[in-house]
């Protein structure tokens, strides 16, 4: 009985250990026509035990890369692609140049120092309140992330005036130095007396007590109805 660790290495998983034998069998022939027939007869036996490499573009290319890779990239035959080699299959990509940037405040992050630039440059006012306004924004969100808290609308004032040495005035209402004022939106209804807004138990709670005056009004109606009539 044949056991795995007397076998040798098994190169590609995916098309078993039958299809490794054939291609180490054919590195044997000597005949280098019957050795191309064979070759020929093992990439068909390849691309059906491979079937979803049929959607994919130049998937015969592929599958012929495949042999040289199991063979060792010792197998002698015509290929109707490049012969690859072992430097080109297993070559390294080449690294990647990352950008190295140190932003000065990090908990802020690069892009918003770009952001900020950017508001600097800009003449048009409206354009420039609006930047400084979405900066706000983000650093308050920023903050939260880092320090799991809120933050109030002063400190981030304070900071953005200090990253930019007081170019930039951070104000959450109004991009102006003199904020609009806020316009409450109360509701009309209101119990008399009452200077605070209803909330939503309160509400509920005077509703159920209207309906149950009603329906008592309702009982005392229909009673005395009957009274009079047996009168």
């Amino acid at each position: 009985m044949e056991y795995n660790t007397a076998r040798n290495h098994l190169i590609m998983k995916e098309y078993g250990r039958n299809v490794q034998r054939m291609i180490e069998y054919i590195l044997t022939l000597k005949d280098r026509e019957h050795r191309q027939q064979q070759v020929s007869a093992v990439i068909e036996l390849m691309g059906i035990l491979q079937p979803h490499l049929r959607n994919v573009e130049d998937f015969r290319h592929k599958l012929w890369d495949h042999l040289f890779l199991v063979s060792d990239f010792k197998l002698d035959v015509d290929s109707p692609y490049p012969i690859p080699t072992k430097e080109t299959l297993r070559a390294k990509p080449d690294r990647l140049p990352y950008p190295k940037k140190h932003p000065r405040h990090r908990h802020f992050g690069k892009n918003l120092e770009r952001v900020i630039d950017k508001a600097l440059e800009t003449e048009n006012p409206e354009m420039k309140d609006g930047f400084v306004q979405v900066i706000g924004n983000y650093m308050k969100l920023a903050y939260g992330n880092w320090h799991k808290e809120n933050v109030h609308d002063d400190a981030i004032r304070a900071e953005l005036s200090g990253i930019t040495q007081g170019k930039l005035q951070y104000y959450p209402t109004s991009g102006n130095a003199n904020p609009a004022p806020v316009i409450s939106l109360e509701p009309q209804f209101r119990a008399p007396g009452n200077t605070t807004a209803p909330t939503a138990s309160a509400k509920r709670k005077q509703f159920q007590q209207n309906k149950y005056k009603q329906n008592n009004n309702n009982n005392k109606n229909k009673h005395n109805k009957y009274k009079n009539r047996n009168k």
